[in-house]
Order: C-alpha cells, then sequence, then structure tokens
C-alpha cells in the first residue's frame, strides 16, 4: 500500500529498520535495552529546493543519526521525517 504523503523541501520520509531482538551469540535483548535504530528504507522524497537537488531517492538504504529526524506514525507503522542533511550516508 502506497503511503498518501509527500515531504515539502528538502525532507525525506525514512522507515526504520526494526531493533535487533537477539545479539550474535543468541542472547535475547529486553525492549528497555534495544537501541534505536539507525539504518532505514527511504519511503518518500522532497523536491529539494532551489540551492540543494534531492542526491536521495525511493528505496534507497540511508544510515542517519540517533536522534535525527522526528517520529511520526501513519497507517499502523513508525517512521522518522527528516532534512537530507542528517542522513550520513547511502548503503
Amino acid at each position: 500500500m502506497a503511503l498518501n504523503i509527500k515531504p515539502l523541501s528538502d525532507r525525506v520520509l525514512i522507515e526504520p529498520v526494526a531493533a535487533e531482538t537477539q545479539t550474535a551469540s543468541g542472547i535475547f535483548i529486553p525492549d528497555t535495552a534495544k537501541e534505536k535504530p539507525q539504518k532505514g528504507t527511504v519511503v518518500a522524497v522532497g523536491n529539494g529546493n532551489k540551492d540543494h537537488d534531492m542526491t536521495v531517492k525511493v528505496g534507497d538504504s540511508v544510515l542517519y543519526g540517533k536522534y535525527a529526524g522526528t517520529e511520526l506514525k501513519l497507517e499502523g507503522k513508525d517512521y522518522l521525517i527528516m532534512r537530507e542533511d542528517d542522513i550520513l550516508a547511502v548503503i
């Protein structure tokens, strides 16, 4: 199902990857000890502005800062909306 949302200017809508629930050695991580994910998939991209063309596109996997963006919930899923400048890398 496609989202009916279009970020403005140089903003990007990202769906974060789910946090790990188990370590590589098999230990389960409780909810209180989980870290915020810093990786996600671009869901929607704004048009940019006169000084800045957008470099990411829908479907890109990206890394972003731990406290970057604004959290929002749409259609039962968690998303982040942030400026493209808050994205650290495309992977």
